[in-house]
């Protein structure tokens, strides 16, 4: 594939509009950037409620989400929608459940709720813990998979590719932080879904032959009927990746409340809104978003088996499908696709600095009143702590992630191996006062231990169907310990009696919404 000299415009053209724009938004009123970690970590809690949903999202979708998912429709169909319209029915539940609680007691990061909770080893081993993830899998599996979507769209080296994708991402948003990074989120997500509707309409549209966008639906739906089913039978080869209703009532679940609920560099956005409200509007344009992604993502690659049969990897099925495009409407569906990678990384780099500054930096320093200087202090540890993150990763991303093809899958897998543990300790940290310490950390090791035990002996038992095995027993282990030890008592911290559940009008609508259209669209595609 070959860039035309239009193309090259575009995309110079956005880079150029968003590092433009990321300084523009990062000054305060003064003209100055953020002078205290509530002004470089959480925005200045004061992120509008589009802001908020155009920044999950673009936090959530990366390269690696938008060739891996196109490319699972190829191979699978329909069916791989679920982790994109689970995943709007799981915001409802953060936006109403979670966030009260969040917010009503102020907090910043994750690991800081796990201190005020349980004690400060659970904070300190769980942020060492993300530190780790973030960084040696996370971050390096973006930039890795995204530079090689690059390489293969460009045609330009791809170590030279990972250099640029992880320098521009720091550089973008290392001066104003959180700020940057979300009130630019609705341009890159604008860019994202835009590149995707446009593949979308130009294969349907040759698929339809002249006859229209809807003949052309009609005429994949009738080609190829097998990838048209959202709950995989057990006899359908790739049930043990989505095995049949666990996808609507068993571990999918486990997956999508530790990644939407408890994830920081996700959670994050929610937790910088201006008000409750503002956050809980922010979730429902997020979930609608996500209601939409399919189309965006999926689609092209259910396409690609009818319009280029027997490609040699699944994955090959979204760049194929951008040789569809024209001069000029290809950068800019390229430079949405380099929006998503750098969206993503800089939300992960941004959420590094974090939990680094706050949760072990300033905790070393210890006290929470500081004075200006010190604020302004913790603000430079952050932006050095971004740096080292992604010199780490970019230094190790090919020994980590390029040493082999199913790397991503692993990593996936990997992290699997830890989530049922996190969902139960703050699933036990939002909605029963008797969980403690002892509690959460009986949890931890035995979401790791259990994960390890039934991998190795239960080979056929589908992954996600192993998450929710492990959930129920270290939640069940996590009461036993608990309730056997003593409570925390009056160290906890976390207010829960006086939270509010209620939401406003807005909320509520957009939430049966929501719900009425995931209904209809598993109705229809069952």
């Amino acid at each position: 594939m070959q860039l035309a000299t239009i193309d090259v415009i575009v995309v110079a053209a956005y880079f150029i509009c968003i590092f433009g724009l990321a300084q523009y938004v990062s000054r305060d009123r003064v003209g100055a950037g953020p002078k205290n970690t509530t002004d470089y970590f959480l925005a200045s809690k004061s992120l509008p409620w589009w802001a908020v949903g155009a920044s999950l999202i673009a936090a959530n979708i990366s390269a690696e989400q938008i060739v891996g998912m196109s490319g699972s429709g190829y191979a699978i169909g329909l069916a791989i929608a679920s982790y994109e319209w689970m995943a709007a029915l799981t915001l409802l539940i953060v936006g109403k459940f979670f966030l009260p609680i969040f917010l009503k007691n102020q907090i910043y990061t994750m690991p800081q709720f796990l201190e005020r909770r349980y004690g400060p080893s659970v904070r300190t081993l769980m942020a060492l813990f993300w530190l780790a993830l973030y960084i040696f899998v996370n971050l390096t599996s973006i930039i890795w998979l995204g530079s090689i979507a690059v390489t293969k769209v460009a045609g330009i080296n791809q170590d030279l590719a990972l250099v640029l994708l992880g320098t521009f991402a720091l550089l973008y948003q290392i001066r104003g932080g959180l700020k940057a990074v979300a009130l630019t989120d609705i341009v890159q997500v604008t860019l994202l879904v835009l590149g995707g509707l446009i593949i979308a309409a130009l294969t349907l549209g040759k698929l339809g032959e002249g006859a229209g966008l809807i003949a052309g639906f009609h005429r994949l739906t009738a080609a190829i009927p097998d990838h048209f089913h959202m709950i995989l039978k057990r006899s359908d080869p790739h049930y043990m990746d989505l095995p049949g209703l666990s996808v609507l009532i068993g571990g999918m679940w486990i997956a999508n409340l530790s990644y939407w609920g408890f994830n920081q560099y996700i959670i994050q956005r929610a937790l910088a809104a201006k008000s409750i409200g503002e956050a809980q509007k922010g979730i429902i344009f997020a979930a609608f978003l996500k209601l939409l992604m399919p189309l965006v993502i999926v689609l092209p690659g259910i396409a690609a088996v009818v319009l280029t049969p027997g490609l040699a990897k699944p994955d090959e099925a979204y760049p194929t499908m951008m040789r569809l495009l024209p001069s000029g409407l290809l950068g800019l569906v390229f430079a949405a696709l380099i929006a998503a990678i750098v969206a993503s990384t800089a939300s992960k780099i941004n959420s590094i600095a974090t939990i680094f500054t706050l949760d072990l930096y300033a905790k070393r320093r210890g006290g929470v009143d500081r004075g200006e200087e010190q604020e302004r202090h913790l603000v430079f540890v952050g932006r050095a702590a971004a740096v080292v993150a992604i010199l780490l990763a970019i230094v190790t991303a090919r020994p980590l992630v390029g040493s082999s093809e199913q790397a991503f899958q692993f990593i996936q897998e990997f992290t699997g191996f830890f989530t049922p543990g996190i969902t139960v300790i703050f699933l036990l940290g939002l909605f029963w006062k008797r969980a403690n310490e002892a509690g959460a950390l009986t949890a931890a090791a035995a979401s790791v231990i259990l994960s390890w035990a039934f991998k190795a002996l239960l080979p056929t038992l589908p992954f996600m169907n192993r998450m929710g095995l492990v959930f129920l027993i270290a939640l069940g282990l996590a009461v036993i310990v608990s309730l056997i030890t003593r409570p925390r008592g009056a160290t906890d911290t976390i207010d829960t009696k006086s939270v509010s559940y209620a939401t406003e009008p807005s909320f509520n609508v957009g939430a049966i919404g929501v719900l009425l259209i995931l209904v209809a669209l598993y109705g229809t595609w069952w």
